[in-house]
């Protein structure tokens, strides 16, 4: 006989009530303040917590993505097996008011590399700011990069490592363009949507 609560799941979860709890923790969010996001109680949340209820498949959905994370993880399911190797000319180029982006990298990490390049030119008085850390390198001209009331002058072999949250503005500052390596973890964010180009982008 079921020693459930009444109206509650009978089996429990082994491998999603610990992983619940574990990322919560890790992303230092009380219960409370997790229950909150995801439009459930404290004590609903505690019981899936614990096993005691079965979540739902839009109750997973939603404290995946509070917890930064996939459905599959907070199963238990082992992640695909990622090739660490990207191959020249394997990803498309992303295009956007003259821009260029490349992936650097492969899909779902927490840092997201580009190889742009960046033509000469006006680029508006577009302004990022916004949550995250961005890393920039400079292979060939020379970068304009402002910082709130600072303007820097990168040249070849100059990076930048900023908080994303500082207002920001890339521009070339040679008319043969900017060419850079840049680095984001900005998981969600199009390349032609971050700080560098400002329209509509199209695949090359």
């Amino acid at each position: 006989m079921s020693t459930s609560p009444p109206g509650e799941a009978a089996d429990e979860l082994p491998e999603v009530a610990p992983q619940l709890r574990e990322l919560r923790r890790a992303r230092r969010l009380t219960l409370e303040a997790a229950a909150q996001r995801a439009g459930l109680s404290a004590a609903h949340l505690s019981r899936l917590e614990t096993g005691h209820r079965q979540p739902s498949l839009p109750m997973l959905l939603a404290l995946a993505r509070i917890y930064g994370t996939t459905v599959s993880e907070l199963l238990g399911e082992a992640p695909p097996e990622r090739d660490p190797i990207v191959r020249a000319g394997r990803m498309d180029a992303v295009e956007a008011d003259g821009w260029t982006y490349r992936q650097a990298g492969g899909p779902g990490r927490a840092m997201q590399p580009l190889h742009v390049r960046v033509p000469y030119g006006p680029q508006g008085d577009l302004v990022r700011v916004h949550a995250g850390e961005e890393w920039i390198y400079v292979l060939e001209g020379r970068l304009r990069l402002s910082l709130g009331d600072a303007v820097h002058l990168l040249d070849p072999g100059d990076s930048a490592h900023f908080d994303s949250l500082t207002p920001h503005r890339i521009a070339a500052a040679d008319t043969g363009g900017t060419e850079l390596l840049f680095v984001h973890t900005l998981l969600r964010s199009p390349a032609a949507e971050l700080c560098l180009g400002g329209g509509a982008a199209h695949r090359g």
